[in-house]
Protein backbone atom coordinates (compact mmCIF):
# COMPACT_ATOMS: atom_id res chain seq x y z
CA UNK A 1 0.00 0.00 0.00
CA UNK A 2 2.84 2.40 0.83
CA UNK A 3 4.34 1.78 -2.60
CA UNK A 4 0.97 2.52 -4.23
CA UNK A 5 0.57 5.75 -2.24
CA UNK A 6 4.09 6.77 -3.28
CA UNK A 7 3.21 6.15 -6.95
CA UNK A 8 -0.02 8.14 -6.56
CA UNK A 9 1.96 11.03 -5.12
CA UNK A 10 3.69 11.62 -8.48
CA UNK A 11 1.07 10.30 -10.89
CA UNK A 12 -0.97 12.62 -13.19
CA UNK A 13 -4.35 14.12 -12.45
CA UNK A 14 -7.20 12.12 -14.02
CA UNK A 15 -10.02 14.16 -15.57
CA UNK A 16 -12.27 11.72 -17.38
CA UNK A 17 -12.76 8.07 -18.31
CA UNK A 18 -14.29 7.95 -21.78
CA UNK A 19 -17.33 5.72 -22.10
CA UNK A 20 -17.82 5.67 -18.33
CA UNK A 21 -21.31 7.08 -17.70
CA UNK A 22 -22.86 10.14 -19.35
CA UNK A 23 -20.87 12.12 -21.91
CA UNK A 24 -20.63 15.11 -19.60
CA UNK A 25 -19.72 12.96 -16.58
CA UNK A 26 -16.24 13.58 -15.21
CA UNK A 27 -14.06 11.28 -13.15
CA UNK A 28 -15.30 11.51 -9.57
CA UNK A 29 -12.46 11.50 -7.02
CA UNK A 30 -13.04 10.25 -3.50
CA UNK A 31 -13.27 12.76 -0.65
CA UNK A 32 -9.57 12.86 0.31
CA UNK A 33 -8.41 13.19 -3.31
CA UNK A 34 -11.07 15.83 -3.99
CA UNK A 35 -10.10 18.05 -1.05
CA UNK A 36 -6.37 17.63 -1.68
CA UNK A 37 -6.87 18.49 -5.35
CA UNK A 38 -8.85 21.63 -4.52
CA UNK A 39 -6.17 22.96 -2.19
CA UNK A 40 -3.41 22.25 -4.73
CA UNK A 41 -5.40 23.90 -7.55
CA UNK A 42 -6.08 27.00 -5.44
CA UNK A 43 -2.39 27.20 -4.53
CA UNK A 44 -1.37 26.92 -8.20
CA UNK A 45 -3.79 29.71 -9.18
CA UNK A 46 -2.53 31.96 -6.39
CA UNK A 47 1.08 31.35 -7.47
CA UNK A 48 0.13 32.27 -11.06
CA UNK A 49 -1.57 35.50 -9.99
CA UNK A 50 1.34 36.41 -7.69
CA UNK A 51 3.87 35.80 -10.49
CA UNK A 52 1.98 38.17 -12.80
CA UNK A 53 1.64 40.79 -10.06
CA UNK A 54 5.13 40.28 -8.58
CA UNK A 55 6.55 43.69 -9.66
CA UNK A 56 3.69 45.50 -7.90
CA UNK A 57 3.84 43.23 -4.83
CA UNK A 58 7.61 43.68 -4.45
CA UNK A 59 7.24 47.46 -4.80
CA UNK A 60 4.53 47.49 -2.13
CA UNK A 61 6.56 45.31 0.25
CA UNK A 62 9.61 47.53 -0.20
CA UNK A 63 7.69 50.76 0.43
CA UNK A 64 6.02 49.34 3.54
CA UNK A 65 9.38 48.34 4.93
CA UNK A 66 8.72 44.59 4.99
CA UNK A 67 12.36 43.89 4.24
CA UNK A 68 13.39 44.44 7.85
CA UNK A 69 14.78 41.41 9.74
CA UNK A 70 11.65 40.92 11.87
CA UNK A 71 9.27 41.22 8.94
CA UNK A 72 11.40 38.89 6.79
CA UNK A 73 11.44 36.29 9.59
CA UNK A 74 7.67 36.54 9.95
CA UNK A 75 7.08 36.18 6.19
CA UNK A 76 9.47 33.20 6.06
CA UNK A 77 7.52 31.43 8.81
CA UNK A 78 4.26 32.08 6.98
CA UNK A 79 5.70 30.71 3.72
CA UNK A 80 7.07 27.62 5.46
CA UNK A 81 3.70 26.96 7.09
CA UNK A 82 1.84 27.33 3.79
CA UNK A 83 4.38 25.08 2.03
CA UNK A 84 3.96 22.36 4.65
CA UNK A 85 0.19 22.57 4.30
CA UNK A 86 0.44 22.20 0.51
CA UNK A 87 2.81 19.23 0.85
CA UNK A 88 0.36 17.63 3.25
CA UNK A 89 -2.39 18.18 0.63
CA UNK A 90 -0.30 16.23 -1.90
CA UNK A 91 -0.06 13.36 0.57
CA UNK A 92 -3.81 13.45 1.31
CA UNK A 93 -4.55 13.41 -2.42
CA UNK A 94 -2.24 10.42 -2.93
CA UNK A 95 -3.99 8.45 -0.18
CA UNK A 96 -7.38 9.25 -1.73
CA UNK A 97 -6.17 8.05 -5.12
CA UNK A 98 -4.77 4.82 -3.70
CA UNK A 99 -8.19 3.88 -2.29
CA UNK A 100 -10.05 4.65 -5.54
CA UNK A 101 -10.29 1.58 -7.79
CA UNK A 102 -10.92 3.65 -10.94
CA UNK A 103 -7.78 5.66 -10.36
CA UNK A 104 -5.64 2.62 -9.59
CA UNK A 105 -6.91 0.96 -12.81
CA UNK A 106 -5.80 4.08 -14.70
CA UNK A 107 -2.43 4.02 -12.93
CA UNK A 108 -1.97 0.38 -13.92
CA UNK A 109 -2.64 1.25 -17.60
CA UNK A 110 -0.15 4.12 -17.84
CA UNK A 111 2.57 2.04 -16.15
CA UNK A 112 2.29 -0.84 -18.63
CA UNK A 113 5.30 -1.66 -20.85
CA UNK A 114 5.16 0.17 -24.18
CA UNK A 115 6.35 -2.76 -26.32
CA UNK A 116 3.17 -2.68 -28.44
CA UNK A 117 2.78 1.06 -29.01
CA UNK A 118 -0.53 0.85 -30.88
CA UNK A 119 -2.19 -1.30 -28.21
CA UNK A 120 -0.73 0.87 -25.44
CA UNK A 121 -2.09 4.08 -27.07
CA UNK A 122 -5.53 2.50 -27.51
CA UNK A 123 -5.63 1.87 -23.75
CA UNK A 124 -4.26 5.33 -22.92
CA UNK A 125 -6.85 7.09 -25.11
CA UNK A 126 -9.65 5.76 -22.92
CA UNK A 127 -8.57 8.35 -20.37
CA UNK A 128 -8.21 12.12 -20.25
CA UNK A 129 -5.44 13.18 -17.89
CA UNK A 130 -2.67 15.75 -17.45
CA UNK A 131 -1.00 16.13 -20.82
CA UNK A 132 2.47 16.47 -19.30
CA UNK A 133 2.31 12.71 -18.59
CA UNK A 134 1.00 11.80 -22.05
CA UNK A 135 3.42 9.59 -24.03
CA UNK A 136 5.05 11.05 -27.15
CA UNK A 137 3.46 9.64 -30.30
CA UNK A 138 5.69 11.28 -32.92
CA UNK A 139 9.01 13.10 -32.55
CA UNK A 140 10.99 15.25 -34.96
CA UNK A 141 14.79 14.94 -34.96
CA UNK A 142 16.29 17.37 -32.47
CA UNK A 143 18.18 20.38 -33.79
CA UNK A 144 20.93 22.28 -32.01
CA UNK A 145 19.71 25.74 -31.16
CA UNK A 146 21.97 28.75 -31.51
CA UNK A 147 23.43 30.19 -28.35
CA UNK A 148 22.36 33.61 -27.13
CA UNK A 149 25.67 35.08 -28.32
CA UNK A 150 25.20 33.61 -31.81
CA UNK A 151 21.70 35.04 -32.05
CA UNK A 152 21.98 38.33 -30.15
CA UNK A 153 18.56 40.01 -30.20
CA UNK A 154 20.11 43.48 -30.44
CA UNK A 155 22.04 42.93 -33.67
CA UNK A 156 19.19 44.34 -35.75
CA UNK A 157 16.70 47.14 -35.35
CA UNK A 158 13.55 48.14 -37.20
CA UNK A 159 14.26 51.79 -36.39
CA UNK A 160 17.70 52.15 -37.99
CA UNK A 161 17.04 55.82 -38.78
CA UNK A 162 17.04 56.72 -35.08
CA UNK A 163 20.26 57.93 -33.43
CA UNK A 164 22.03 55.27 -31.39
CA UNK A 165 21.20 56.87 -28.03
CA UNK A 166 17.49 56.43 -28.86
CA UNK A 167 17.75 53.13 -30.71
CA UNK A 168 19.52 51.12 -27.99
CA UNK A 169 17.05 51.96 -25.16
CA UNK A 170 14.23 51.14 -27.58
CA UNK A 171 15.76 47.74 -28.36
CA UNK A 172 16.18 47.00 -24.64
CA UNK A 173 12.56 47.99 -23.96
CA UNK A 174 11.40 45.79 -26.85
CA UNK A 175 13.37 42.82 -25.49
CA UNK A 176 11.89 43.28 -22.00
CA UNK A 177 8.38 43.79 -23.39
CA UNK A 178 8.34 40.73 -25.60
CA UNK A 179 9.61 38.50 -22.78
CA UNK A 180 7.10 39.80 -20.23
CA UNK A 181 3.73 41.04 -21.49
CA UNK A 182 3.89 41.55 -25.28
CA UNK A 183 3.56 37.89 -26.31
CA UNK A 184 0.67 37.48 -23.88
CA UNK A 185 -1.12 40.42 -25.51
CA UNK A 186 -0.53 39.02 -29.00
CA UNK A 187 -1.42 35.45 -27.91
CA UNK A 188 -3.84 35.72 -24.94
CA UNK A 189 -4.39 31.95 -25.13
CA UNK A 190 -1.02 31.48 -23.40
CA UNK A 191 -2.34 33.08 -20.20
CA UNK A 192 -2.88 30.50 -17.45
CA UNK A 193 -5.83 32.48 -16.10
CA UNK A 194 -7.63 32.32 -19.46
CA UNK A 195 -6.93 28.61 -19.75
CA UNK A 196 -8.33 28.07 -16.25
CA UNK A 197 -11.46 30.08 -17.12
CA UNK A 198 -11.91 27.98 -20.28
CA UNK A 199 -11.16 24.66 -18.58
CA UNK A 200 -14.76 23.35 -18.66
CA UNK A 201 -15.43 24.34 -22.32
CA UNK A 202 -12.07 22.83 -23.33
CA UNK A 203 -12.92 19.60 -21.53
CA UNK A 204 -16.39 19.45 -23.10
CA UNK A 205 -14.99 20.16 -26.57
CA UNK A 206 -12.34 17.47 -26.26
CA UNK A 207 -14.94 15.00 -25.02
CA UNK A 208 -17.11 15.71 -28.05
CA UNK A 209 -14.16 15.22 -30.41
CA UNK A 210 -13.22 11.90 -28.78
CA UNK A 211 -16.64 10.38 -28.06
CA UNK A 212 -18.76 11.78 -30.91
CA UNK A 213 -16.18 12.06 -33.72
CA UNK A 214 -13.82 9.28 -32.49
CA UNK A 215 -10.86 11.64 -32.37
CA UNK A 216 -7.40 10.38 -31.44
CA UNK A 217 -5.27 12.61 -29.26
CA UNK A 218 -1.50 12.60 -29.68
CA UNK A 219 1.57 14.37 -28.36
CA UNK A 220 4.12 15.51 -30.94
CA UNK A 221 7.66 16.51 -30.05
CA UNK A 222 9.08 19.33 -32.18
CA UNK A 223 12.72 19.74 -33.16
CA UNK A 224 13.10 22.40 -30.44
CA UNK A 225 11.68 20.00 -27.80
CA UNK A 226 8.21 21.53 -27.45
CA UNK A 227 5.27 19.18 -26.88
CA UNK A 228 2.32 19.86 -29.19
CA UNK A 229 -1.18 18.73 -28.26
CA UNK A 230 -3.08 17.40 -31.31
CA UNK A 231 -6.36 15.68 -32.18
CA UNK A 232 -7.00 13.64 -35.34
CA UNK A 233 -10.43 12.70 -36.66
CA UNK A 234 -10.30 10.06 -39.40
CA UNK A 235 -13.14 10.27 -41.93
CA UNK A 236 -11.48 8.16 -44.62
CA UNK A 237 -14.46 5.80 -44.54
CA UNK A 238 -16.47 8.61 -46.18
CA UNK A 239 -16.16 10.06 -49.69
CA UNK A 240 -14.37 13.28 -48.69
CA UNK A 241 -12.29 11.71 -45.94
CA UNK A 242 -9.18 11.16 -48.07
CA UNK A 243 -8.60 14.91 -47.83
CA UNK A 244 -6.98 15.96 -44.54
CA UNK A 245 -7.63 19.50 -43.31
CA UNK A 246 -4.98 20.80 -40.90
CA UNK A 247 -6.50 23.57 -38.78
CA UNK A 248 -4.42 26.47 -37.44
CA UNK A 249 -6.29 28.31 -34.68
CA UNK A 250 -6.33 31.99 -33.71
CA UNK A 251 -4.56 33.78 -30.87
CA UNK A 252 -7.16 32.68 -28.31
CA UNK A 253 -8.22 29.54 -30.16
CA UNK A 254 -7.87 25.95 -29.02
CA UNK A 255 -8.69 22.90 -31.12
CA UNK A 256 -11.14 21.80 -28.41
CA UNK A 257 -13.44 24.80 -29.00
CA UNK A 258 -12.15 26.05 -32.33
CA UNK A 259 -12.57 25.53 -36.04
CA UNK A 260 -11.69 21.83 -36.30
CA UNK A 261 -15.33 20.71 -36.14
CA UNK A 262 -16.13 22.62 -39.37
CA UNK A 263 -14.22 20.30 -41.76
CA UNK A 264 -15.24 17.27 -39.66
CA UNK A 265 -18.94 18.03 -40.07
CA UNK A 266 -18.34 18.63 -43.78
CA UNK A 267 -17.08 15.03 -44.06
CA UNK A 268 -13.31 15.66 -44.28
CA UNK A 269 -10.59 14.21 -42.10
CA UNK A 270 -9.18 16.84 -39.76
CA UNK A 271 -6.08 17.41 -37.66
CA UNK A 272 -6.23 20.09 -34.97
CA UNK A 273 -3.32 21.30 -32.86
CA UNK A 274 -2.69 23.87 -30.14
CA UNK A 275 -0.11 26.64 -30.42
CA UNK A 276 2.97 26.42 -28.17
CA UNK A 277 1.90 27.48 -24.68
CA UNK A 278 -1.80 26.75 -25.34
CA UNK A 279 -3.50 24.09 -23.14
CA UNK A 280 -1.38 20.91 -23.35
CA UNK A 281 1.24 22.36 -25.72
CA UNK A 282 4.48 23.69 -24.25
CA UNK A 283 6.63 26.64 -25.30
CA UNK A 284 5.93 30.22 -26.36
CA UNK A 285 4.42 31.00 -29.79
CA UNK A 286 7.36 32.91 -31.23
CA UNK A 287 7.48 32.57 -35.05
CA UNK A 288 10.31 30.00 -34.99
CA UNK A 289 8.47 27.81 -32.47
CA UNK A 290 5.28 28.13 -34.53
CA UNK A 291 7.19 27.04 -37.63
CA UNK A 292 8.71 24.03 -35.88
CA UNK A 293 5.25 23.11 -34.58
CA UNK A 294 3.55 23.11 -37.98
CA UNK A 295 6.47 21.13 -39.46
CA UNK A 296 5.92 18.45 -36.78
CA UNK A 297 2.16 18.45 -37.44
CA UNK A 298 2.58 18.06 -41.21
CA UNK A 299 5.26 15.37 -40.89
CA UNK A 300 3.02 13.51 -38.43
CA UNK A 301 0.19 13.66 -40.97
CA UNK A 302 2.45 12.31 -43.72
CA UNK A 303 4.53 9.72 -41.86
CA UNK A 304 2.15 8.44 -39.17
CA UNK A 305 -1.34 9.14 -40.51
CA UNK A 306 -0.33 8.24 -44.11
CA UNK A 307 -1.83 11.22 -45.93
CA UNK A 308 -0.02 12.21 -49.15
CA UNK A 309 1.05 15.86 -49.15
CA UNK A 310 -1.18 16.38 -52.21
CA UNK A 311 -4.22 15.46 -50.07
CA UNK A 312 -3.54 18.01 -47.33
CA UNK A 313 -5.43 21.31 -47.10
CA UNK A 314 -4.22 24.02 -44.72
CA UNK A 315 -6.95 26.04 -43.02
CA UNK A 316 -5.80 29.07 -41.03
CA UNK A 317 -8.04 31.36 -39.01
CA UNK A 318 -7.01 34.83 -37.78
CA UNK A 319 -3.40 34.76 -36.52
CA UNK A 320 -3.31 31.06 -37.45
CA UNK A 321 -3.14 32.31 -41.03
CA UNK A 322 0.55 33.01 -40.42
CA UNK A 323 1.32 29.36 -39.60
CA UNK A 324 -0.84 28.11 -42.46
CA UNK A 325 0.74 30.52 -44.98
CA UNK A 326 4.26 29.67 -43.78
CA UNK A 327 3.54 25.96 -44.17
CA UNK A 328 2.08 26.51 -47.65
CA UNK A 329 5.18 28.45 -48.70
CA UNK A 330 7.43 25.65 -47.43
CA UNK A 331 5.24 22.74 -48.58
CA UNK A 332 4.22 23.98 -52.05
CA UNK A 333 2.69 20.62 -53.02
CA UNK A 334 -0.20 20.85 -50.55
CA UNK A 335 -3.64 20.63 -52.09
CA UNK A 336 -4.93 24.10 -51.14
CA UNK A 337 -4.78 26.95 -48.63
CA UNK A 338 -7.78 28.58 -46.90
CA UNK A 339 -7.27 31.78 -44.91
CA UNK A 340 -10.24 32.89 -42.81
CA UNK A 341 -10.39 36.35 -41.17
CA UNK A 342 -6.64 36.76 -41.69
CA UNK A 343 -4.53 39.92 -41.96
CA UNK A 344 -1.65 40.69 -44.31
CA UNK A 345 0.74 42.12 -41.71
CA UNK A 346 0.52 42.22 -37.90
CA UNK A 347 2.19 45.63 -37.54
CA UNK A 348 -0.72 47.89 -38.66
CA UNK A 349 -3.11 45.97 -36.40
CA UNK A 350 -0.76 46.19 -33.41
CA UNK A 351 -0.13 49.91 -33.88
CA UNK A 352 -3.85 50.49 -34.26
CA UNK A 353 -4.55 48.87 -30.87
CA UNK A 354 -1.78 50.56 -28.88
CA UNK A 355 -1.28 54.25 -27.93
CA UNK A 356 0.22 56.31 -30.74
CA UNK A 357 3.13 57.30 -28.49
CA UNK A 358 4.12 53.61 -28.39
CA UNK A 359 4.35 53.24 -32.18
CA UNK A 360 8.17 53.01 -32.33
CA UNK A 361 8.25 50.41 -29.54
CA UNK A 362 5.45 48.41 -31.17
CA UNK A 363 7.34 48.46 -34.47
CA UNK A 364 10.53 47.27 -32.75
CA UNK A 365 8.70 44.42 -30.99
CA UNK A 366 6.84 43.24 -34.10
CA UNK A 367 9.61 43.54 -36.68
CA UNK A 368 12.35 42.13 -34.44
CA UNK A 369 10.48 39.34 -32.63
CA UNK A 370 6.96 38.67 -33.97
CA UNK A 371 7.09 39.63 -37.65
CA UNK A 372 3.94 37.85 -38.85
CA UNK A 373 3.88 39.04 -42.45
CA UNK A 374 1.27 36.73 -43.96
CA UNK A 375 1.23 38.62 -47.26
CA UNK A 376 4.90 37.92 -48.00
CA UNK A 377 4.41 34.21 -47.31
CA UNK A 378 1.23 34.00 -49.36
CA UNK A 379 3.07 35.51 -52.32
CA UNK A 380 5.47 32.54 -52.25
CA UNK A 381 2.70 29.93 -52.56
CA UNK A 382 1.39 29.29 -56.08
CA UNK A 383 -1.32 26.71 -55.39
CA UNK A 384 -5.10 27.12 -54.93
CA UNK A 385 -6.04 29.82 -52.38
CA UNK A 386 -9.31 31.05 -50.95
CA UNK A 387 -9.58 34.08 -48.66
CA UNK A 388 -12.62 34.46 -46.40
CA UNK A 389 -13.46 37.99 -45.28
CA UNK A 390 -15.81 38.53 -42.33
CA UNK A 391 -18.06 41.49 -43.19
CA UNK A 392 -18.62 42.40 -39.51
CA UNK A 393 -15.08 41.67 -38.35
CA UNK A 394 -14.30 43.74 -35.27
CA UNK A 395 -10.69 42.54 -34.91
CA UNK A 396 -8.85 42.93 -38.21
CA UNK A 397 -10.62 46.09 -39.37
CA UNK A 398 -8.53 49.17 -38.63
CA UNK A 399 -11.79 51.12 -38.28
CA UNK A 400 -14.59 49.09 -36.74
CA UNK A 401 -17.58 48.67 -39.04
CA UNK A 402 -15.70 49.91 -42.12
CA UNK A 403 -15.18 47.02 -44.53
CA UNK A 404 -12.73 49.00 -46.64
CA UNK A 405 -10.27 49.00 -43.68
CA UNK A 406 -10.35 45.20 -43.32
CA UNK A 407 -6.74 43.95 -43.48
CA UNK A 408 -7.92 41.04 -45.61
CA UNK A 409 -8.25 43.53 -48.48
CA UNK A 410 -4.50 44.21 -48.37
CA UNK A 411 -3.87 40.47 -48.26
CA UNK A 412 -5.86 40.02 -51.48
CA UNK A 413 -3.97 42.84 -53.19
CA UNK A 414 -0.63 41.29 -52.19
CA UNK A 415 -1.81 37.96 -53.64
CA UNK A 416 -2.87 39.59 -56.92
CA UNK A 417 0.45 41.41 -57.26
CA UNK A 418 2.34 38.12 -56.92
CA UNK A 419 0.16 36.08 -59.30
CA UNK A 420 -0.92 38.55 -61.96
CA UNK A 421 1.92 40.67 -63.39
CA UNK A 422 -0.61 42.80 -65.26
CA UNK A 423 -1.80 44.15 -61.91
CA UNK A 424 1.55 45.93 -61.51
CA UNK A 425 1.58 47.16 -65.10
CA UNK A 426 -1.96 48.51 -65.47
CA UNK A 427 -2.90 51.59 -63.43
CA UNK A 428 -6.51 51.18 -64.53
CA UNK A 429 -6.65 47.61 -63.19
CA UNK A 430 -5.08 48.68 -59.90
CA UNK A 431 -7.57 51.52 -59.46
CA UNK A 432 -10.50 49.23 -60.29
CA UNK A 433 -9.44 46.56 -57.78
CA UNK A 434 -8.76 49.14 -55.07
CA UNK A 435 -12.22 50.63 -55.56
CA UNK A 436 -14.05 47.27 -55.68
CA UNK A 437 -12.20 45.40 -52.91
CA UNK A 438 -13.66 47.68 -50.23
CA UNK A 439 -17.19 46.79 -51.31
CA UNK A 440 -19.20 43.86 -50.00
CA UNK A 441 -20.17 40.98 -52.31
CA UNK A 442 -23.73 42.31 -52.41
CA UNK A 443 -22.57 45.77 -53.46
CA UNK A 444 -20.40 44.31 -56.22
CA UNK A 445 -23.23 42.08 -57.44
CA UNK A 446 -25.46 45.14 -57.88
CA UNK A 447 -23.01 46.74 -60.31
CA UNK A 448 -24.27 46.75 -63.90
CA UNK A 449 -21.58 44.72 -65.66
CA UNK A 450 -22.73 45.85 -69.11
CA UNK A 451 -21.58 49.41 -68.40
CA UNK A 452 -18.10 48.37 -67.28
CA UNK A 453 -14.92 48.33 -69.31
CA UNK A 454 -13.12 45.04 -69.89
CA UNK A 455 -10.49 45.97 -67.29
CA UNK A 456 -13.10 46.62 -64.61
CA UNK A 457 -14.86 43.34 -65.38
CA UNK A 458 -11.51 41.59 -65.05
CA UNK A 459 -10.97 43.29 -61.68
CA UNK A 460 -14.29 41.94 -60.41
CA UNK A 461 -13.46 38.45 -61.66
CA UNK A 462 -10.10 38.44 -59.87
CA UNK A 463 -11.69 39.48 -56.57
CA UNK A 464 -14.40 36.81 -56.90
CA UNK A 465 -11.79 34.17 -57.78
CA UNK A 466 -9.72 34.56 -54.62
CA UNK A 467 -12.01 36.04 -51.95
CA UNK A 468 -15.50 35.48 -50.63
CA UNK A 469 -17.46 37.26 -47.92
CA UNK A 470 -19.01 35.66 -44.87
CA UNK A 471 -21.54 37.79 -42.98
CA UNK A 472 -20.27 37.35 -39.44
CA UNK A 473 -18.04 38.75 -36.73
CA UNK A 474 -14.46 37.61 -36.19
CA UNK A 475 -15.05 34.70 -33.81
CA UNK A 476 -18.15 32.92 -35.18
CA UNK A 477 -17.33 29.43 -36.52
CA UNK A 478 -17.55 28.98 -40.27
CA UNK A 479 -20.60 26.85 -41.20
CA UNK A 480 -19.74 23.44 -42.62
CA UNK A 481 -21.80 24.07 -45.78
CA UNK A 482 -19.72 27.18 -46.54
CA UNK A 483 -16.53 25.17 -46.01
CA UNK A 484 -17.87 22.39 -48.25
CA UNK A 485 -18.62 24.95 -50.99
CA UNK A 486 -15.03 26.20 -50.84
CA UNK A 487 -13.68 22.67 -51.12
CA UNK A 488 -15.99 21.96 -54.08
CA UNK A 489 -14.68 25.12 -55.73
CA UNK A 490 -11.09 23.86 -55.37
CA UNK A 491 -11.70 20.37 -56.68
CA UNK A 492 -14.30 21.08 -59.37
CA UNK A 493 -12.10 23.86 -60.71
CA UNK A 494 -9.18 21.47 -60.96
Amino acid sequence: MFKLIWQCLYSPRLYKIYGDGEKDAMYQPKRLEKYGDKIITIAQNIITIVSYASPFICTYIYRRGFFSWDETTFLTKIMCGVSCFILFSFLVRAVGRAYNSKYTDFLFVIQQPKANTKEFMNHIRKYDFEFTSWPVTFAMPATTSKSWFENIPFNKSSNENLPIYQRIPLQILAFISVHTFAMRIIYPGTLTLIQNLLWNPLMEGRTQLVETFHGKRAKLLTSDANSIDTIFVDNRAHSNGNILVICCEGNSGFYEIGMVTTPIKAGFSALGWNHPGFAGSTGIPFPKQEQNSIIAVIQYAIEELNFPIENIVLYGWSIGGYTAAWAAANYPDISALILDATFDDLLPLAQNQMPRSWSLLVKEVIRSYVDLNVGELLAQYKGPVQLIRRTEDEVICLRQGQLQTNCGNSLLITLLKSRHPRFNESDELQEAILSYVGMSEMQRSNINKDTLTEVKRQALQLIIKYMRDFQSNHCAPLPENTFADIMKYFYLKN
